[in-house]
This record gives C-alpha cells, structure tokens and sequence, in this order.
C-alpha cells in the first residue's frame, strides 16, 4: 500500500471561527497555525497546502501570563544604522491589536511560501463582528 498525497486541486476548504476572549495568546495562535497549515486534516501532505480559512474573534480580550504584557517586545529594523524600533504589548495591544495576534501566527508557521500562503487565510478582528456569513463558516469546538 502506498502512502496518500494530497494533491493541490483535491484540497476542500472550510471556514472555522474562534473566539479568543480570556485564553492565552500563545495557545490559541499555536491553535490557529494547525489549522491554516492543515495538520488537523487526516489527508495532510507537507508540501501542499491543504489548510482551512480562520476568523478569529476578540483579539483584544487575549491574555498573556506573568509579566509578559510589559516584557513581550516587538522589534523590527529599517535596515539603516540605529533603526531597530521596540514596541511593548501593551502598546501593540492598545494600538493595533490584531497585528500583535497576526504576528504571532505568523511566527508559528513555515517561512516559506507555503507560510505566505496559510497566513492569507487568517481573517483576525478585535470585536465579535466579522462580514463572513456567506462562507458559512463552523465554530472551533476543540479544546484550545
């Protein structure tokens, strides 16, 4: 018997909700990742992109632990000397919190073009409103 790949054209996409409000950042962004990458799906292939889209709901109301939300740094440089430019999460959360929950997916999946791809699927909102009723799309409803 050999072993099933996926092919591009065979994969069929769901839509799946998950609302953040009161769990771990960390935990649920690991969560979302499997999903965008496919693993939850008994035909996952590693070279094909076989994931599912995601909304994510509240991504204000995620919680991190311990001192995190004034020791958590964002950094990123302008490529020019004495660019590097810190953000905390605290002021990430309060300015853009979508943006804190959309890089730390980003850090969890492939940096490769398969991750470029999953992370296109990944819809993030920081309230309970989102304009996707038409795709239909289906609760989470394993434990994160």
């Amino acid at each position: 018997m050999s072993t099933y790949m996926a092919k591009p054209n065979e994969v069929q996409r769901k839509w799946y909700i998950i609302d953040a409000e009161g769990k771990p950042l960390g935990r649920v962004a690991s969560q979302v990742a499997k999903i965008l990458r496919g693993k939850h799906k008994p035909i996952f292939t590693p070279h094909v992109d076989t994931g599912d889209h995601v909304i994510v709901l509240n991504a204000d109301k995620v919680v991190l632990t311990g001192k995190k939300l004034d020791q958590k740094m964002y950094r990123r440089h302008s490529g020019y000397p004495g660019g590097l430019k810190e953000t905390s999460y605290r002021e990430m959360m309060a300015k853009n919190p979508e943006k804190a929950f959309m890089l730390a997916v980003k850090g969890m999946l492939p940096h490769n073009s398969l991750g470029r791809k999953a992370l296109k699927r990944l819809r993030v909102y920081k309230g309970t409103e989102h304009q996707h009723q038409a795709q239909k799309p289906e609760v989470w409803t394993q434990e994160l």
